[in-house]
């Protein structure tokens, strides 16, 4: 049990960095310049994490199959859901701009944006409480890369939500629900792969790792490059490296 809270406890601290994010890009009008700055180095801490902790970790647990299996799934899960909640109006959920649709020009699009907020985020915090299988201590560069790609995410996000005319209560009640979720996926992703075989666990964090790798493709690098462009490619590799180095203090 008590490692169960603090898988929780963990997952929780991760996500509520997008709340924290939501209410600097709701109530600040940050430059869209520094928005994709920031986006693409979370997107570099990501990358690493997901390159250096959760993919890594697979192929030691299990092998280059159940790893490769499990990523490419994670991919292609993400991507189906991603399709069906773009064509729903979340194509755009992290632009920071006039890219969101209003509910008024897309109904139901708040639902999908929500929806698609729960899929970028559950496949990060279900990894973080997989960290602490097996009796050792959480990842913390895991959970580091977690929140500090968080923040940049809710920041984006809740900027063009309030662009597209979605009120401070909408936002903040989104971005808190989901920071809760993050605490219950991190449990469950604890609670439930306890005790399951080495191959299984391995393909799992790879499958999240695919997930994220997709999400970072698909959502968090296009709106880096929107406003970062020609520099978008060192600032993400500076939050490679930050992370890079973070596991390896």
């Amino acid at each position: 049990m008590p490692e169960l809270l603090a898988a929780g406890g963990w997952g929780l601290l991760a996500g509520s960095a997008l709340l924290g994010g939501a209410l600097l890009g709701y109530l600040i009008r940050i430059p869209a310049g520094i928005v994709a700055a920031v986006m693409a180095f979370g997107s570099g801490v990501l990358l690493s994490a997901v390159s250096f902790e959760l993919i890594a970790e697979a192929h030691e647990r299990g092998g280059l199959l159940p790893t490769a299996a499990g990523a490419l799934g994670g991919a292609v899960l993400y991507t189906l859901a991603n399709v069906v909640l773009a064509r729903r109006g979340a194509r755009h959920r992290k632009r920071s701009g006039d890219q969101q649709p209003s509910e008024t020009e897309q109904s139901g699009s708040g639902t999908a944006i929500a929806l698609g907020a729960l899929l970028d985020g559950v496949p990060e915090s279900m990894v973080i409480g997989t960290s602490l299988l097996g009796g050792g201590s959480v990842s913390a560069v895991t959970v580091a890369a977690v929140f500090i790609s968080n923040v940049p995410e809710g920041l984006s996000s809740a900027s063009g939500m309030r662009r597209a005319g979605r009120s401070a209560r909408y936002v903040f009640a989104l971005w808190a629900g989901i920071a809760l979720i993050s605490g219950g996926a991190a449990m469950l992703g604890y609670g439930l792969l306890g005790g399951v075989p080495e191959e299984v666990l391995a393909a799992i964090t790879a499958l999240a790792g695919g997930a994220i790798l997709a999400m970072i493709a698909d959502t968090m690098i296009p709106e880096a490059f929107e406003s970062a462009h020609l520099w978008n490619g060192i600032i993400t590799v500076t939050g490679f490296l930050t992370a890079f180095a973070l596991s390896h203090l």
